[in-house]
């Protein structure tokens, strides 16, 4: 099929307004998969996307159409996440289209991560055909979601389609828009090769598989290929397309300029392959390599320890496996006193550690423990240096310390008018500020506001997600570094620091998070021989405290009568004794304790 008749796009929006079902009824018009093989979610091919009815990572997927020309087209389709966390997955999925669909609701109209997409798709010069799903709901009000079209978003709103993805209304007509106004790629078949890495993951029987996008030449297996960063040679096994059915992989004889493919080539180790590296051939290699992707920078950071020390290798083979196809996710090997050896792991954000904890666990079987996540500090010295701190345990002391810097957000915050005050308020308690208000319609606004970024790690999108009832939406990018009054939160047990519960905070909340903590391993701690003490400290001084009470043995009990002085003397004994204890003795914590602290704090 020639280069004229290939059109590269992928599919965009908020999310949960319509992507992958879109992609499920775009499969079936078609022909790609028969109406008696489809099931919902068709590209989501992990449990997890499944389960929780979202997509995770962008799915490459290749569609022969006979459109009404009576000319047949090649389509290459991605279905990329609508969550800001995967932001990375859209823009890698982006690199290797000339068009996307955009996905409006009809019924929630233009939302905060709508906005960021089609900055995104308008970054790579994608051509951008608006589609507002959803038409056949009770709600939907399709005037209101062509207005925000053309003022949010300034596309004329005579470009969109009208469709249901649910009920099939408007398919063939996106498939014929899609041929109509998404330009071909220009590639050159006959030039040097030069293939894009988007994706990659590592499969147990045939090593790294490449996912990529042939921009100019051809590949087909036997030929003699090299990755420009590392100009490592490899011979190519296998070329082909992915499919929804199972097996994924079709094999075909080439790759030519304007396919999106797979490429194995005996790659044996994930380290290998980088996002973003430019394939080319060793006999006549490309002179420049394709301008890649950004390098992703965490923002969220944890430690994760494997609950059995003996599984720390097999926890590092797990965890380079991820690393291959998710370049966002970041780890290096560190130690903890209390949980022993494990690993510094960073996150775009909360969301993408949660999957990437899941999956450690359901896809490698590892038991394992996460601490109480992070963000990168700056750290002002005395002396003029200046440290980047990820690890309460990394921040010097607090003599040389100048001033701490906290990482800044700025949050696009879509709501309905009615929730402004509660939602202001709620800004207001995570030490946020909002500086600017737009009406989007009669019914919403969008706020503007700068708040720090650990203080919407947790739960800041559930609450938002509440007192708006589901309505409200967010996006957010980041906004620099500010100097702000934190302080490093210490949990001692017996006067011993406790390295894993430690955490930076802001010196007005220190204290309630400290007095929280403290009542949550009151509970957990075993009973010991003598009293246990439990105390939230910053900077020596002690700001909460809780006690475990000792056991005791009642040894006044042989006693039946007589003087009182008997019994006393036993107590004093018996006091003496537990100080003793005390003085060369440890709390033993036990690792459920620890587990059960980190998974509710």
């Amino acid at each position: 099929m020639s280069i004229e008749n290939t059109r590269n796009f992928c599919i965009i929006a908020h999310i949960d307004h319509g992507k992958t079902t879109l992609s499920d009824r775009l499969l079936e018009a078609t022909g790609t998969i028969q109406k008696r093989e489809s099931q919902e979610q068709m590209l989501d091919a992990m449990d997890l996307e499944r389960e929780r009815g979202i997509t995770i990572k962008s799915h490459p997927i290749a569609m022969d159409y006979t459109a009404k020309d009576g000319k047949t087209y090649k389509l290459n389709l991605s279905d990329t996440p609508g969550h800001v966390d995967f932001t990375y997955e859209v823009s890698r999925s982006l690199a290797a289209c000339e068009g996307a669909l955009l996905i409006i609701d009809a019924a929630q109209g233009v939302e905060a991560q709508t906005v960021a997409n089609v900055h995104l798709a308008e970054k790579q010069g994608l051509k951008i055909i608006p589609v507002i799903n959803k038409i056949d709901l009770p709600n939907a009000d399709i005037e209101m979601a062509k207005r925000q079209l053309e003022d949010i978003l300034a596309i004329p709103a005579e470009e969109a389609i009208m469709a249901s993805a649910k009920a099939g209304i408007g398919i063939h007509e996106i498939l014929e828009t899609i041929i109509e106004r998404i330009p071909a790629p220009t590639g050159q078949p006959d030039a040097r090769l030069r293939a894009l890495t988007f994706d990659s993951h590592f499969d147990g029987y045939r090593g790294v598989v490449i996912y990529t996008r042939v921009m100019e030449g051809s590949i087909k297996a036997g030929d003699p290929v090299k990755l420009m960063s590392t100009n490592e040679a490899y011979e190519v096994k296998e070329v082909g397309v992915f499919k929804p059915q199972n097996p994924k992989f079709f094999a075909r004889e080439k790759l030519i300029a304007g396919d999106i493919g797979y490429v194995i080539a005996n790659i044996k180790t994930s380290a290998e392959v980088k996002v973003g590296d430019t394939l080319t051939g060793t006999r006549q290699p490309a002179t420049e390599p394709l301008p890649g992707f950004q390098v992703v920078q965490p923002m969220v950071f944890s430690g994760i320890y494997p609950i059995n020390t003996a599984d720390f290798e097999h926890l590092k083979a797990a965890m380079a496996k991820l690393q291959l196809n998710d370049a966002a996710f970041q780890f290096m090997p560190e130690s903890s006193v209390a949980l022993g050896f494990g690993f510094r792991c960073g996150f775009l954000g909360l969301l993408h550690m949660e999957i990437i904890l899941e999956r450690l666990r359901r896809e490698f079987d590892m038991d394992i423990i996460a601490t109480y996540p992070s963000v990168i500090y700056e750290v002002l010295r005395t002396n003029g240096e200046l440290l980047r701190v990820d690890n309460p345990d990394q921040l010097p002391d607090p003599s040389v310390i100048e001033e701490i810097r906290e990482p800044m957000v700025r949050c696009f915050v879509m709501i309905p008018n009615e929730y402004i005050s509660p939602i202001m308020q709620l800004i207001m308690e995570k030490r946020g500020e909002v500086s600017h208000t737009e009406s989007i319609d009669t019914k919403r606004v969008m706020l503007t506001t700068e708040l720090p970024l650990n203080e919407i790690l947790v739960d800041f999108v559930d609450k938002m997600k509440s007192i708006t009832r589901g309505y409200g939406s967010m996006n957010y990018e980041q906004a620099g570094y500010r100097a702000n009054k934190m302080v490093k939160l210490e949990m001692l047990v017996n006067g011993e620091p406790v390295d894993a519960f430690s955490s930076i905070v802001h010196r007005e909340k220190a204290e309630a998070r400290g007095r929280a903590l403290a009542a949550k391993l009151k509970e957990v701690i075993p009973t010991q021989l003598y009293q246990v003490s439990i105390q939230a400290a910053v900077g020596g001084k002690i700001v909460a405290r809780e006690n475990v009470s000792a056991m005791r043995k009642n040894v006044t009990a042989k006693c039946y009568g007589g003087d009182i002085s008997r019994k006393r003397k036993l107590l004093d004994k018996q006091k003496e004794g537990k100080k003793r204890m005390k003085a060369v003795g440890t709390v033993n914590i036990p690792q459920e304790a620890f587990v059960q602290v980190l998974r509710t704090s």
